[in-house]
């Protein structure tokens, strides 16, 4: 009878299960493997001398124990220890004191521990690997916009868990657009916001409101930004309902505006669809301040930008009387993003309210 434990079976569900789940091989061996002597030491005295070998290629698994042949009166553990008159007795001829010697586990007995560990370690052994590649997933990813795929919805909360590469998270509704609607299935492009670390386990924080998404949208769909030429400045946005970005050329022939809206406004309009329609205000960045503000304030037009003296990154803006409520936006939509884009404190006047305006 061989000393070895042949399970094809197992070996082929093994190996499948690494393909569907893309753990790797040699993990899983390594928690069986483990999980098999610590099952084994259990069943035969506790020993710490019990060794499993997993040969992959020939499909087998040896389970033994290292048994150290002694003289009578310096055995201390009869259950792991053996005379030479005991080694013989267990088949080894020729053994003498000093031997240590490689004792094979029945393959009926232990090959029942086998299966009953096996089981057991790889649900163990999948959740683990689950997790460590998820998280070394997602740090790869951290603060990128990738694609998922939706796995489920719950119909109450709207919830969702999604799937990126072969690592799942959890994608609260409040982080997701107003007008966001999934179903199981599909695929979405997301933004790894943030990492949290629990356990030493890292953890995905999905958004689809993150300022930080519309950038990195925007360097996906323009060549110009991915090379280097063109830079995004900054960002603000209130997710679902607007958002303006300021950019700047770093070459003197690349219009920055002009490279992000794309021909017949191509590359703004995809980054548009995929917010969900949410509107987009491409602002030229411009190190001066008073030009800056202006174009922040687009569409509306604007007369004049006095600045502080006093350096306290506040300004009066006067436009004319029919673009006051233009700049300031729907509830202070537009000056609000204005502000927060270029960080200064805006205080918006119309013309006719100015000192030395005639009535």
């Amino acid at each position: 009878m061989s000393n070895k434990f042949e399970n094809k079976e197992f070996f082929a569900a093994l190996a499948q299960l690494v393909e569907e789940k893309g753990i790797p091989a040699d993990y899983m061996f390594e928690k069986i493997q483990a999980a098999i002597i610590s099952a084994t030491r259990n069943q035969f005295g506790n020993r710490e001398n019990v060794v499993c070998d997993i040969d992959k290629d020939a499909q087998t698994i040896r389970v033994y124990v290292r048994i150290p042949v002694m003289e009578e009166e310096e055995i201390e553990e009869p259950a792991a220890e053996w005379t030479v008159e005991q080694a013989v007795a267990h088949g080894f001829e020729n053994a003498k004191v000093g031997d240590e010697l490689e004792y094979n586990l029945d393959p009926m007995k232990f090959g029942r521990i086998v299966a009953q560990t096996a089981k057991s370690v790889i649900r163990q052994g999948i959740r683990e690997a689950e997790r460590e590649r998820a998280s070394q997933e997602f740090q790869s990813r951290n603060q990128e916009a990738v694609t998922a795929t939706v796995r489920d919805v719950n119909p109450e909360t709207l919830d969702c868990t999604i799937e990126i590469g072969h690592a799942t998270a959890f994608f609260p509704r409040a982080d997701q657009l107003p007008n966001d609607s999934f179903k199981p299935g599909q695929l979405i492009k997301v933004y790894v916001a943030s990492i949290t670390e629990n356990g030493g386990v890292g953890y995905a924080n999905i958004s689809r409101r993150h300022p930080g998404f519309v950038k990195r949208l925007f360097e996906m769909q323009v060549p110009e930004i991915s090379d280097g030429n063109v830079e995004i400045v900054s960002v603000s946005r209130e997710a679902g309902s607007r958002t303006k970005i300021a950019v700047k050329s770093k070459e003197p022939n690349v219009d920055p505006v002009g490279a992000c809206i794309g021909p017949k406004g191509q590359r703004v309009n995809e980054v548009i669809s995929i917010l969900c329609g949410e509107k987009i205000d491409i602002v030229p960045f411009n190190e001066d301040p008073a030009a800056y503000i202006s174009a922040a304030l687009a569409p509306a037009q604007v007369l004049a930008v006095e600045t502080d003296a006093d350096g306290a990154r506040a300004c009066r803006v006067v436009v004319p009387d029919n673009q006051l409520s233009l700049a300031i936006g729907n509830k202070g939509q537009n000056v609000r993003l204005a502000a927060k884009l270029t960080g200064w404190k805006i205080d918006i006047k119309a013309q006719s309210a100015m000192p030395g305006a005639q009535n």
